[in-house]
Parts: structure tokens; sequence; C-alpha cells
């Protein structure tokens, strides 16, 4: 409780958060069972963090606990750290975040996932699926650890798909290890191309249409895999390219994009979802060589990863002509 309310003891220190992790990975297998593989994919370039080392703990041990129970059998943990930064359009479309550039430190499972009922609530006190086995204190501790430490989480889960929790720490005030200066020129404009952005997140939906509009490029938007193709198949002009979400009810973005494929023979594709690479790869959902974008994105990664898409179209047909 304390740890929720923010006023839990710590003691600080500037830490390499990929160090610290590597070096609860034999207590977290053990924590797990031989059952479930434990895999780890740290960051090269990850900037250090100023945080207390127990608290690391603490949110890698509740949260390879509830991954373990989310498992029935045989499974898959995988932790990972990232460089992210935020930037205000992605701020804007989500309370409560702070435009800047952190650490990022994902927990993902390939279990049984949660409903969106459940996601809204876990990290509620007391809030517990666990019926008598669980205190419903472990994601409420995660959370009031992250937000004590001025960082962010996030949550990305289907049912039957699995669950990732990312978690934004600041990077310390001091740290060299790290810069975003390729991410401060002007953003790639676009052509007047035409886009069929699909996403099933609301939010997420908006601000990609908002972005991509920003950008120049006309915009179809679809909040499901089967609203997608009928507007697809309603819509009398070209379309040049297809963002679809990965992992959505019903049809998964591979799937979609065969059917939209079909009607359009040129249609470029991107690939995006907050479920990191490694573990969309575990599903099988996407091939090798595939284009791929990281949920959250910013306006810079959007921009330049679909004019790295166009352009390598475009040039590739230039070659053939």
């Amino acid at each position: 409780m304390l740890a929720f309310a923010r006023k839990q003891p710590i003691a600080p220190k500037v830490l390499d958060l990929n160090t610290t992790v590597a070096g609860m990975l034999k207590m977290l297998q053990r924590l797990i069972g031989e059952d479930i593989d434990l895999a780890w994919i740290p960051a090269p370039d990850l900037a250090p963090i100023k945080m207390d080392p127990a608290q690391i703990d603490q949110i890698l041990a509740n949260l390879c606990v509830n991954a373990r129970d989310a498992i029935d059998g045989i499974g898959q943990v995988t932790l990972e750290t990232q460089m992210a930064c935020l930037d205000s359009d992605y701020c804007a479309q989500n309370e409560g975040f702070i435009a800047g550039e952190y650490a990022m430190l994902s927990v993902s499972d390939n279990g049984c996932g949660m409903e969106h009922e459940v996601i809204v609530k876990v990290f509620e006190p007391f809030f517990t699926t666990k019926d008598l086995l669980g205190t419903g204190l472990g994601l409420s501790t995660v959370y009031g650890i992250v937000k004590q430490n001025n960082g962010f989480i996030n949550l990305y889960s289907e049912p039957k798909k699995g669950t990732t929790f990312k978690i934004y720490l600041p990077v310390h005030k001091d740290a060299t290890l790290w810069k975003e200066s390729e991410k401060t020129g002007p953003l790639a404009m676009g052509q007047g191309e035409s886009i069929l952005l699909v996403e099933d997140d609301p939010n997420i939906l908006i601000m990609g249409r908002t972005m991509l509009k920003k950008l120049g490029y006309r915009v179809l938007t679809a909040n499901s895999p089967d609203e997608a193709l009928r507007r697809a198949g309603q819509h009398t002009g070209t379309l040049d390219l297809l963002i679809t979400d990965v992992i959505m009810p019903g049809m998964n973005g591979k799937e979609l994009s065969q059917q939209l494929l079909m009607l359009y023979p040129t249609l470029k594709l991107i690939y995006m979802s907050g479920y990191t690479a490694n573990v969309i790869a575990h599903h099988g959902v996407l091939d090798a060589g595939v284009h791929f974008l990281q949920k959250p994105f910013t306006g810079w990664d959007i921009s330049t990863k679909i004019r790295e898409v166009l352009d390598e179209a475009q040039q590739k047909e230039q070659e053939r002509t």
C-alpha cells in the first residue's frame, strides 16, 4: 500500500537497468518454474536511470508472477529493454504522460491475456482475478513504484494472445550514453498518397489519423478488420499503403493484408503493435523482413517509416522499368 501511495522509503542510485535485470534472471527463472522459458533481450544503447534497484526487483517479481499465473503449462516470458522517446503528440493523446527520453522495460507473456473489462481495473488495489489466491496488490504495487519514480506504464493484452507491460523510466539527467539527435530533424512529409489505417484502440486510431493528415496523406480509418475490408471495397481511388495493428479480434493484421492485396495488388504494408517485435514473432504472425512500427510511436517514427516503405517501393518500380 505504501508503494501504491508512492510513500515507500527508497534509496535511489544511478544504475544500468540492463545490469540490474540481468542480476535477477536466475531468481526469476526459479520463480516462474522450469516449464516456462525466460527470454532476456537487452538493448545495447540503454541510458542509465536513477532508481532504487530493490524497486526494479519488486516490479520484475510481481510482473513475472502474474505472467506465470497467466500461462497454462508450457510458455514463455520475455524481458526486454529499449530506449524510447515520447513526443508531445503522443502525450496529448495519453493523459498523464510527459514528453521526454525514457528507458523502457517490458515484460511479456504468451498466456491467456485479458478482456478489456479486466484491463481497465488491473492497477486498482485489491482487484484480482485469482479468487482466494490473489491479494490484488501486485500490479498496484508496480503502478505505485513506477509513478513514484516519475515513470509511466502501458498495458497491451488480448484474450488468448498474451500480455505485455511496458514501463517507461526517465533517463538520468546527466546521462550521456544515448542521444536522440537523429530524431530531431524535420518530419518526412507525404506526397498525397492514400493510407488505410486499421487500429482497434480508438485513442491510437484518432492520434494516428491526426498525425497522418498533418504529414500530408489522404487517410481512411477503420477500427476493425471487417470495417477495413468494407471501406477498402467501397474506395474508388488508389490505395498506396496499409498500416495495421497486428493483433486484433477476429482477424490478425497478416490475414487482413492478404485479403486487401487481392483488391490492391500493389498495396504496401506496415504492421504495428504494442507488443514488441520479438513477442510478435513468437505468434507466427509476421514474416522476417516485414516493416514493423512499435507502439507507442512518435510523429518522427511514423513519418520516417512511411517514407522508407513508399520510397523503397518507388525505387524498385523505377528499376524494373
